[in-house]
């Protein structure tokens, strides 16, 4: 059925039950895995609290350490799992492009990334990434609630 899932995530607690059931499919599925971690580029003018105290350096190197973090801890779970993982780190402003590029850039044939359940006004004002995903891809896309 599905051979190369491409696992998004973005640290938090529920990315993490997001990966931990794509890497449990993957294994049932005997599927590798493309783990996938996207951080906003750094901007000279930026609201962004984070970036108002940073230079682009210093942004970069939060950035790299934060992606990293993140994807250590999708490997552990995809490698006690025994499921072969590829981790990826990508710079996007859109991070559903660039879930969706990686994903067909791959060969994946299913996304799993996990909802962050906003709903409501707060759901149409801030966008979700995941119904961004769902809208753009032509790739299955798994979402965890």
């Amino acid at each position: 059925m599905y051979r190369h899932i491409l696992i998004a995530t973005d640290g938090s607690f529920l990315a993490s039950r997001g990966v931990a059931h794509g890497v449990q499919l993957a294994k049932a599925l005997n599927a590798k895995v493309t783990l996938l971690t996207v951080s906003e580029r750094f901007h000279a003018f930026s609201l962004e609290a984070e970036q108002l105290e940073e230079t682009a350096s210093s942004f970069k190197e939060h950035v790299a350490k934060e992606a990293s973090k993140t994807l250590e801890e999708a490997a552990k779970v995809a490698a006690d799992a025994g499921v072969e993982a590829s981790p990826i780190h990508r710079e996007d402003d859109e991070p559903y492009q660039a879930i969706v590029r990686t994903a067909e850039g791959r060969g994946c044939d299913l996304i799993v990334m996990a909802s962050h359940g906003r709903g409501g006004v707060s759901a149409m004002f801030l966008g979700s990434e995941t119904l961004k995903v769902l809208s753009h891809s032509k790739l299955p896309v798994l979402v965890v609630r």
